[in-house]
């Protein structure tokens, strides 16, 4: 459902959350290796997140990546698929059609239409300080 650099900015911006939670500014290849993407794509992706308010980066030798305990709050899931893949995951074609709707629908038009409410209502519902927590107290994984 979500692409790739989706699936890594949440990843990162859950990882930055939780060390935040700690006072720790985290590198990007901090950051890079305990949600196992490259690099590269991941400084790409922090870019993104930075631009939008959702972490923010730190310069010099103490710098990182962090993001203020009160915006842990604020920031959801939402937040994080808008920045980086935009609104198409509530509009778009489940089979990936190009033209898809009520009018003429694809196969699935009408059953994906439950999945992206429900989804839709997941991550605007769900704060970054929500899965931090998560994974501080050892409920989730980031990374196996």
């Amino acid at each position: 459902m979500f692409s790739k650099a989706c699936e890594y900015g949440i990843r990162a911006a859950v990882y930055i959350a939780l060390q935040s939670l700690d006072g720790r500014r985290v590198s990007v290849s901090e950051i890079a290796e305990e949600i196992d993407s490259p690099i590269a794509f991941t400084a790409k992706i922090l870019q993104q997140l930075n631009r939008n308010n959702i972490v923010h980066s730190v310069k010099g030798p103490t710098g990182g990546f962090e993001i203020d305990r009160e915006n842990m709050d604020t920031v959801k899931l939402s937040m994080i698929v808008k920045a980086i893949d935009g609104d198409k995951i509530y509009t778009g074609c489940g089979l990936g059609l190009k033209e898809c709707n009520a009018q003429k629908p694809c196969p699935l038009h009408d059953k994906f239409v439950d999945i992206r409410s429900n989804l839709r209502t997941m991550l605007i519902s769900t704060s970054l300080f929500e899965l931090a927590t998560g994974l501080e107290v050892g409920l989730t994984y980031l990374k196996r």
